[in-house]
């Protein structure tokens, strides 16, 4: 057993609000040690979540554009084949990319990687256990801790993964065969994403949700018009359907729901579970330490990420919340410039939530039905895709922007987008909620003609009640 050096500052976890942490505290001359147990940097997000199911997004959302709508620009393409592994392979590329990016920003920030499982303890003391064979321990010291150990999927108990015929996300984004009938139980973000990447490579796909109505938590004018969306694109989407049980039969899975007392079994080659996710502690004894938790294991922190214990923070999925890599990636800095002793603290009120479905459907600020619970007066502004020129000139017509206000102030309280590029659109709204504005204020500012960003201005011009062009 060695003993290292004490750093200014030891994270666990190099996802994405590890190793944001780990570079923005060697920005402000700490000396920094992230331990990562994983091959490569990045955690969940780069390695098997945002950035490959965007890399399968973007290359399914391109076959099927070549399969179904480019003979509608002239573009006569004939026979478009599919060669899943060349997809896949690029997938992996654009991984590996971001990972060695990581890697060489700890190196030009001289930021320590211990490769390793950490283990802590009481009195901030950190032990390293290196990868087998050799198993060597280190232990360090730290001043401070930033425990990112992000989280990890939700099973259903009669259901287990296997990632061969019962899949998590990580499953469903490396299979090497387009399934015949693909079954997802949970129309949250993950399920609609991957539904979509496999529908439109040609499986058959059915999304089970038990609520209502699929992406809870979204404004309900964007989830009702997502689910009619992806109806027509050929989604079987069955809401307000429960799944009373599962099991696995040689290469088939059976998949049991009800809904209005009417029972139905489906019959499916893969599975795939997205019924939330729970945070994860790895070598963190949180009852022997002490350990301030919330109700759903999560770790319990202030607004400047400090958990009850001394000189230990926590960001990103382990804390809860929304379990956006940015929001993480946030949460990460805060705990830095904290721990350099800068006047930083973290508030939640202007992080956009994206899903990157076509259209795309994106979310920042309070939705309508949360503003309308709350009793305050307010105005709503609503501007079709369809009545923008760039819009049409790209034949990316659905969806709409929607903006709520107060009516009094006219401060903008929520913004709520589904179409063409949602997720860049949104920036600028959420600028606009960062600094207090109102819908004139995006009303007075100049938008280039033409552009998707025009349909902004008019939800702003509309909540005033003088839109143009509808």
């Amino acid at each position: 057993m060695t003993d290292a050096l004490a750093p200014d500052v030891l994270i666990i976890g190099g996802g994405s609000g590890g190793y944001v942490a780990a570079i923005r505290a060697a920005q402000l001359g700490l000396r920094v040690v992230c331990v990562e147990r994983d091959a490569t940097l990045g955690g969940t997000c780069v390695n098997v979540g945002c950035i490959p199911s965007k890399a399968l997004l973007e290359s399914s959302h391109h076959f099927e554009f070549a399969r179904e709508r480019a003979s509608a620009h002239g573009v006569m393409l004939g026979n478009v084949g599919l060669d899943l592994d060349v997809m896949q392979k690029r997938k992996t590329d654009v991984v590996a990319q971001n990972t060695r990016g990581i890697e060489y920003l700890f190196r030009k920030h001289a930021i320590t990687w211990a490769r390793g499982s950490a283990t802590l303890e009481a009195g901030n003391v950190v032990e390293v256990r290196g990868a087998p064979p050799e198993n060597t321990i280190t232990v360090y010291h730290p001043t401070s801790v930033i425990i990112a150990t992000g989280s990890v999927p939700s099973a259903l108990p009669f259901l287990p993964y296997d990632e061969e015929r019962v899949l998590s996300n990580t499953g469903a984004l490396a299979l090497t065969e387009v399934p015949e009938h693909l079954v997802v139980i949970g129309g949250g973000v993950i399920g609609v994403e991957l539904g979509s990447v496999w529908r439109r490579l040609g499986a058959r796909v059915t999304i089970i949700e038990l609520l209502p109505s699929i992406l809870s938590g979204y404004d309900a004018d964007l989830a009702r018009e997502a689910e009619k969306l992806f109806r027509k694109q050929g989604l079987d989407i069955r809401t307000a359907t429960k799944v009373t049980g599962a099991r696995r039969e040689g290469d088939r899975v059976l998949v049991d729901i009800e809904k209005e007392g009417k029972s139905e079994t489906l019959v499916a080659d893969r599975v795939l579970a997205c019924v939330g996710r729970r945070s994860s502690l790895p070598g963190i004894d949180a009852k022997s330490l002490g350990l301030a938790l919330g109700p759903r294991g999560e770790i319990a922190v202030d607004d400047q990420m400090r958990t009850n214990l001394p000189n230990v923070y926590a960001v990103g999925d382990v804390v809860g919340g929304m379990l956006l890599a940015h929001k993480a990636e946030d949460e990460g800095i805060v705990a830095a410039e904290v721990i350099a002793g800068k006047p930083s603290h973290m508030h939640y009120g202007a992080i956009p939530a994206v899903v990157y479905t076509t259209p795309e459907i994106v979310g920042v600020g309070l939705t309508e039905q949360q503003v309308k619970e709350s009793g305050r007066d307010y105005k709503v502004g609503k501007f079709p895709y369809s009545a923008n020129g760039r819009a049409r000139t790209a034949g990316e017509t659905a969806g709409f922007v929607k903006l709520v206000a107060d009516a009094e102030t006219d401060a903008l309280l929520g913004a709520h987008l589904i179409g063409p590029t949602a997720s860049e659109l949104v920036a600028e709204l959420t600028l606009t909620l960062e600094f207090g504005g109102s819908s004139e204020d995006i009303a007075l500012t100049v938008h280039p003609h033409p552009t998707l960003s025009e349909a902004t201005r008019e939800a702003a011009l509309a909540v005033l009640g003088r839109a143009i062009h509808i």
